[in-house]
C-alpha cells in the first residue's frame, strides 16, 4: 500500500476507485484489510516500515483529542503552533500502518472541520504493535432472513449493520458489540407463538435505524481476521473463516505464532 513515490492516501482513494468500478461492471470481491508493505535494513536486518508526514489544520478544542489519537497510533508531535483563527496546526511523523482507517476516526474527533494532509516520509524502525479497533463484533450463527424480534434483544448491547429482512449467513458481521469481544448471535430468532395474549407483549418491533459503511469504510474497519465482501449489490462484512469451530483454531494458532 505504500510506496517512496506516492502516499498511501492516495493509494487508499485509487483502490476504492477500482474496486467500485469492478462492482458496477458486475465483479464480485472479497478484500482483506490493507497492509503496508516492509523492507529489511541492508546492514543489520531490522525491519523497516514506511513513515508519513502528516499536517492537521484543527479547531483548538479538538487539538487535544487528535494528539491524543495520533500517540495511539504510534505518531509523534513533530511541531505544534497556532495557525489563527483559533485553529491550531500539527505536524506529525506517523508509520503509515498506524494512519490506515483513521481518515473516518479524525472526522469524527474533529466534527469534520479538521483538514489533515499526508506526504510520505521515508522507510524507519518498525513502530512496534499498534492497538486495533476497540469493538468486537457481532458474528451470525445462523443463516436465512434476519428477525425484528431477534435483532430487538442486540441492540442494547451492539450497534447494527442490518434490519430486518436482510439475507444473512453464518459467518457473517451484523453488528459492532458494545464490548471488546466477538459475540455469536442469531439473528434469525423469533417470538415463541402461545395461545396467551397479555397487555403489551403484542406491541410492534422498533428498531433503530441500521449503521451504514461506505466502500471505503468498510474496509478501514476491518481487522486481520475479517473481509469485506463487495458485489454488485451489496457490501457485507464477514469473518475470514465463516465456521466458528475453524476460527477458534485460526485463533489459538495466531496466539500461539
Amino acid at each position: 500500500m505504500a510506496t517512496p513515490s506516492k502516499s498511501p492516501v492516495a493509494a487508499n482513494l485509487q483502490l476504492g476507485v477500482l474496486i467500485e468500478s469492478m462492482r458496477r461492471e458486475g465483479f464480485e470481491l472479497t478484500i482483506s484489510r490493507p497492509q503496508v508493505i516492509t523492507r529489511k535494513d541492508p546492514d543489520s536486518g531490522a525491519v523497516l516500515e514506511p513513515y508519513e508526514d502528516v499536517v492537521i489544520d484543527v479547531d483548538e478544542e479538538f487539538a487535544g483529542t487528535v494528539v491524543e489519537s495520533i500517540a495511539k497510533r504510534r505518531g509523534r508531535i513533530a511541531d505544534m503552533r497556532p495557525s489563527g483563527g483559533g485553529k491550531q496546526r500539527l505536524h506529525i511523523v506517523a508509520p503509515s500502518r498506524g494512519l490506515i482507517g483513521y481518515h473516518g476516526d479524525f472526522m469524527t474527533e474533529t466534527r469534520g472541520t479538521g483538514i489533515m494532509n499526508r506526504l510520505f516520509r521515508e522507510y524507519g524502525p518498525h513502530a512496534g504493535p499498534i492497538e486495533g479497533r476497540r469493538n468486537g463484533v457481532l458474528v451470525s450463527i445462523a443463516s436465512g432472513n434476519s428477525v425484528a424480534y431477534g435483532l430487538m434483544g442486540l441492540e442494547a448491547r451492539a450497534t447494527l449493520f442490518i434490519g430486518s429482512g436482510i439475507p444473512v449467513y453464518e459467518g457473517m458481521i451484523i453488528g459492532e458489540n458494545s464490548r471488546s469481544n466477538d459475540l455469536e448471535v442469531n439473528p434469525l430468532k423469533s417470538k415463541q407463538l402461545t395461545n396467551v395474549r397479555a397487555s403489551g407483549t403484542d406491541e410492534a418491533v422498533k428498531l433503530t435505524p441500521a449503521r451504514r459503511m461506505s466502500l471505503e469504510q468498510a474496509v478501514a474497519y476491518i481487522e486481520g481476521d475479517e473481509l469485506v465482501e463487495v458485489t454488485p449489490d451489496t457490501i457485507r462484512l464477514r469473518k475470514r473463516y465463516l465456521d466458528p469451530h475453524e476460527r477458534k483454531k485460526a485463533s489459538r494458532m495466531a496466539a500461539t505464532a
